[in-house]
């Protein structure tokens, strides 16, 4: 016997909280219409215009007309507005119809329930039942909320700028209309000389910086945790708590000092260089020093992070397989290589894909200490020691190419998104929960 369910579910199809007031469940069928009619009194006068201008984006442009001896402006649609507004309905469509689907889940299960002769629970006994159960997704819920507009909706608003022609100056709103092209912005990226050539040039740098920053401080950082935890060394806390304090300075004020210690005109390195009779270095001004010069200072600041995190690890090591070792007769390498590297890469194998993603996107590191210079003329927009991601900053804020700014950006996203997950799923850390020996 299926009628209470089917009933039910027919009754929440044409309306929230009408399967539930069937099945007597009447605070939660009250709370369902509630959820309803404030959706509809939201989404009535606002859905066809905000969807209509998501698709559209505009139909008007800002005019300005002439009476007599005065200029009046007309205002039209703002194609970015009218953008974020539809995104905004869009996603407020997609939570309502996941509570419909909710509402008629919920109200084809009580009558699942009624129809094999069970009691359905009132009001108090629904809201106790979920408070216990659901207790910790009733809290997510709020922060997921926030999430969904503050974080994914920008995402989304980023990507569909990609898709459009929002660029100056034939595009900008008020005065111009932006219109959907598709993947031209990406075909233009990869078709148009200019683009092209600075898009690769800076992606292969990109990835020779992102390989380099990520070996020379994660290996930097394990040679010092192993120098300092060898058994001969004394004043441990002391020598841990010196290479500590370059990651204890706040990185912006690190990378400006660099920044003027490697000046070549009036910087201390230089004139030390000079006072010895070994002459300058155009350590920022160089295309190829630049890139020296920006891997050795961020060794300086990345290093401490990589050894504290060993440090952790080598004192998680147990003694007694360096001591079984011993009496096998390995050597020192031998004990390193079989015992200490194994458990350093299991533990810190997340760590590096991160750091590797860390570095692909650094974006501190480059901008305050070189902005993107030596300048390249070949170069759309950037200069030679340019990461994408700074490539990206300038192309928005300096030179108001949004749209190509947004398809680089779902590029770096596919780039290190696809190699932290590959590389994630490779490792041991994610296969194995214990250390197999």
């Amino acid at each position: 016997m299926k009628r209470h369910r089917a009933t039910a579910a027919v009754l929440s199809v044409l309306s929230m909280g009408l399967g539930q007031l069937y099945n007597r469940q009447f605070g939660k069928g009250i709370l369902f219409l509630c959820i309803q009619i404030a959706s509809l009194i939201y989404l009535i006068p606002r859905a066809g215009h905000g969807l209509w201008g998501l698709f559209t984006l505009g139909e008007q442009a800002q005019q300005r007309v002439k009476v007599g001896k005065i200029t009046k402006v007309i205002q039209g649609d703002h194609s970015i507005y009218l953008m974020i507004d539809g995104l905004i309905i869009a996603l407020i469509i997609l939570l309502v119809v996941g509570i419909y689907i909710a509402n008629i889940y919920d109200a084809h299960r009580i009558g699942k329930v009624r129809d094999t002769g069970g009691k359905t629970n009132n009001f108090i006994q629904t809201y106790k039942f979920v408070t216990d159960r659901y207790f910790p997704h009733l809290l997510l819920s709020v922060p997921a909320f926030g999430v969904l507009f503050l974080t994914i909706m920008p995402i989304l608003f980023t990507i569909m700028l990609a898709f459009t022609n929002y660029s100056s100056p034939g595009h900008i709103p008020p005065a111009k209309l932006v219109d959907w092209v598709g993947f031209q912005t990406f075909a233009d990226l990869i078709q148009l000389k200019s683009w092209s050539g600075t898009f690769l040039g800076i992606l292969k740098w990109t990835v020779i910086w992102a390989v380099v920053a990520t070996f020379t401080t994660y290996f930097g950082g394990l040679l010092v945790a192993l120098l300092i935890e060898q058994s001969g060394i004394r004043f441990k806390k002391m020598w841990r708590t010196i290479f500590i304090l370059p990651y204890a300075i706040p990185q912006l004020i690190s990378l400006l000092v660099m920044r003027n210690l490697f000046n070549g005109q009036f910087g201390p390195i230089n004139q030390y260089l000079k006072a010895f009779g070994l002459g300058t270095l155009p350590w920022l001004t160089d295309p190829f020093w630049a890139k020296v010069t920006v891997i050795v200072v961020n060794m300086w600041v990345g290093i401490p992070v990589s050894m504290v995190l060993i440090l952790g690890v080598l004192t998680s090591i147990p003694k007694d397989m360096y001591e079984a070792a011993e009496v096998d007769g390995a050597t020192a390498f031998q004990k390193f290589r079989i015992i200490t590297m194994p458990f350093i890469l299991f533990s810190t194998a997340p760590i590096l894909i991160t750091q590797f993603a860390g570095n692909f996107n650094n974006f501190n590191v480059i901008f305050l200490l070189t902005g993107g210079a030596p300048v390249n003329g070949d170069y759309q927009y950037a200069g030679h020691t340019d990461l994408l991601v700074t490539w990206l900053y300038s192309l928005t804020l300096n030179f108001s190419q949004f749209n190509m700014a947004s398809a680089i950006g779902i590029i770096i996203f596919i780039i290190v998104a696809t190699f932290s997950i590959i590389n994630y799923r490779r490792s041991r850390s994610f296969k194995e929960e214990d250390m197999i020996q």
